[in-house]
């Protein structure tokens, strides 16, 4: 693929400093090593290196989620690809899916939720603050699917507008509030996933969901350590990314029973509940 006017492009000077540009004809990036003329990468295919003003080597990526993710500009604390990566793959979110998102803050989570569900799907995006819409906006126009992102503006409603939706995925301060206008939006079977960072904020989640008519709760803590692969000399990286955020995983039922809370953990099955070979 050649770089053309449009074109995200991942311009790498070293692993410790990328930078992502839309390329437009004329425009110019400013770094410590020099200066880089989207002129000079317009007609390269990713892979390729040039040069900057001082004569500096940049090599010409092609941005993933993950970039994309990383480098948008926050106005709060973004969810990380480790949690995004495992929140898509738990929620079985697909191509298509319509998927209802309460709390979007900076978009980050909107991004990897619009990339699942592609230009089939539709994410429906709920903030309490309408200030955040227009860089939210502005965050998510890196991936080409603002047209599968409705973001909206709402307190703590009784409902949603919307019905029948597969997934929910819930960040604010106090999920056991949403509990119920989620259930009412979710189809049977449908999964919720909620964000919280605090022990006390999945205590009183899981209670709520359980007495609200979901099951299957399990709540996961994510944490990543950078392993530094040196020749005779690999080590682990002394810092690394920490508690973030705790998940707490549930599905819809259509009954509304009380569920006390498990005290097993919804992945950990006996032998006897697996099916044999």
């Amino acid at each position: 693929m050649q770089i053309s006017e449009g074109t995200a492009v991942l311009f790498y000077l070293d692993a410790r400093r990328t930078y992502l540009k839309t390329v437009h004809p004329g425009d110019k990036l400013h770094t410590h090593k020099g200066m880089i003329s989207m002129d000079d990468a317009i007609g390269h295919p990713f892979g390729d290196s040039i040069r900057t003003h001082l004569g500096n080597t940049v090599i010409l990526l092609e941005p993933t989620l993950e970039d994309m993710m990383m480098k948008i500009q926050r106005q709060t604390q973004i969810i990380y690809p480790k949690e995004a990566a495992l929140i898509i793959l738990k929620a079985g979110v697909l191509k298509g899916y319509r998927v209802l998102e309460v709390g979007f803050g900076s978009g980050a989570l909107t991004m990897a939720l619009a990339n699942a569900v592609g230009d089939t799907g539709k994410v429906y995006a709920y903030d309490r603050r309408e200030d955040r819409i227009e860089k939210a906006l502005r965050n998510t126009r890196w991936l080409n699917l603002t047209h599968t992102i409705q973001f909206k503006t709402a307190s703590i409603p009784d409902r949603y507008d919307e019905s029948d939706l597969d997934a929910a995925m819930v960040d604010v301060p106090e999920p056991w509030e949403v509990v119920e206008p989620v259930w009412t939006a979710l189809r049977g079977g449908g999964r919720w996933v909620s964000l919280s960072p605090t022990y006390n904020q999945v205590e009183k989640t899981a209670i709520a969901l359980g007495r609200g008519g979901f099951i299957f709760l399990e709540t996961i803590e994510i944490l990543t350590r950078i392993i530094l692969a040196r020749e005779g000399r690999t080590r682990p990286f002394e810092r690394m990314i920490g508690h973030t955020a705790f998940l707490t995983f549930a599905r819809k039922i259509n009954e509304r029973r009380a569920e006390p809370v498990p005290e097993v953990p919804a992945g950990e099955e006996s032998p006897e509940a697996v099916e044999p070979t």
